[in-house]
């Protein structure tokens, strides 16, 4: 890219200079210092955007890096739907389980929802809710459309980041108490 500056650089100076004075000359000078330098802008566009060749992705990864409590639990702060949740990562639940209060919260409206799925959790079977996810983000590490489940009310304290959310990552893998995420 630096060469291409130069060229302009010199390209400016002999017309400032009047030593090429008529458009004619002039004019393919500059066309291929724009052919030049568009051919440079694909060029590492191309080696950018290489491992995701799709246009509605993020050029670059995110990542996120959550230590493990004493308890060997893994805690964040998801942004759920544009609200704040605390959740606990689970690679043992099926779903994102958003607790009555949580779903309120991220303006589910749980009063409104069908609790027609039966599920088990640690205190036993409970009908859930199914519901969409418009987007789930921990860290910047975010996945669109997240399969989930609302808890009936006072069914658990919390909210779980499952495997519908863990699996849409490119990568996750505990590591010396730690758990690193990738999308």
């Amino acid at each position: 890219m630096i060469w291409i500056a130069s060229f302009a650089l010199m390209v400016a100076m002999l017309i400032g200079t009047r030593l090429i004075s008529r458009p004619g000359i002039a004019a393919p000078i500059l066309a291929m210092i724009a052919v030049a330098a568009g051919m440079q802008a694909y060029t590492e566009h191309v080696a950018v955007t290489g491992l995701r060749p799709t246009l509605d992705t993020p050029l670059i990864f995110s990542a996120a890096e959550l230590k493990a409590d004493r308890n060997g639990h893994y805690f964040a702060e998801a942004d759920i739907n544009g609200t704040t949740v605390a959740v606990m990562v689970d690679t043992g639940a099926t779903g994102v389980a958003l607790s009555y209060d949580d779903a309120e919260k991220v303006g589910l409206r749980p009063h409104g929802l069908d609790f027609d799925t039966p599920i088990a959790t640690a205190n036993g079977m409970v009908k859930a809710a199914r519901v969409q996810l418009r987007r789930v983000e921990v860290d910047n590490v975010q996945v669109r459309d997240v399969d989930g489940l609302v808890l009936p009310d006072g069914a658990m304290r919390g909210s779980l980041l499952g495997m519908s959310f863990l699996s849409r990552l490119s990568s996750f893998r505990i590591e010396n108490g730690v758990l690193y995420l990738k999308d």
